[in-house]
């Protein structure tokens, strides 16, 4: 059976990769059946009925393969509902108040006509790829910010508005 939601995701140390897979997981469990795949990878959406596309934040901006893929299937995805999520913060602040999107997202969730956008904190620890990732590992700036139960709950109201919306 064809997935008919693409979780689309660009990763540098794997954590995006994860929260990507956290969402489909949970979207399959609430009766929407999901895919996660990596977002330079996706070279058709015609077989979703929706997409959620992420991405980790480095540098305040989201990374090219998540840009690309937006670029790439902005026709197809006219119509389609789409929600967008960052990843990033390297402290608690995504889990305590809503975090506003990057620039790029924001020009993203308007080319697409996203219907929403969050930010998720991130993950950082040892064997980071990339120079400043690193040094922030070396300086204690590291560590596992993700909120499981913050990400499940996203996902879920995804798959609330899509079953209510009969759209699968």
């Amino acid at each position: 059976m064809t997935a008919n939601v693409l979780v689309a995701y660009a990763t540098k140390n794997q954590s995006t990769a994860e929260i990507a897979r956290t969402i489909a997981e949970t979207l399959d469990e609430q009766g929407v059946p999901a895919v996660a795949r990596p977002a330079g990878e996706v070279l058709d959406v015609g077989d979703y009925d929706a997409v959620v596309l992420g991405s980790a934040l480095y540098a305040g901006r989201w990374l090219r393969p998540a840009r690309g893929f937006a670029r790439r299937h902005r026709r197809e995805l006219a119509g389609r509902p789409v929600w967008l999520f960052s990843s990033g913060p390297l402290d608690a602040s995504a889990h305590e108040r809503d975090i506003p999107a990057v620039r790029g997202a924001v020009r993203v969730a308007e080319r697409l006509d996203a219907r929403g956008h969050v930010t998720f904190g991130g993950r950082l620890d040892e064997g980071a790829t990339g120079r400043i990732a690193r040094m922030l590992v070396r300086q204690g700036r590291g560590g596992d910010f993700r909120d499981e139960e913050q990400i499940r709950s996203w996902a879920r109201d995804i798959a609330k508005e899509l079953n209510a919306e009969g759209a699968l």
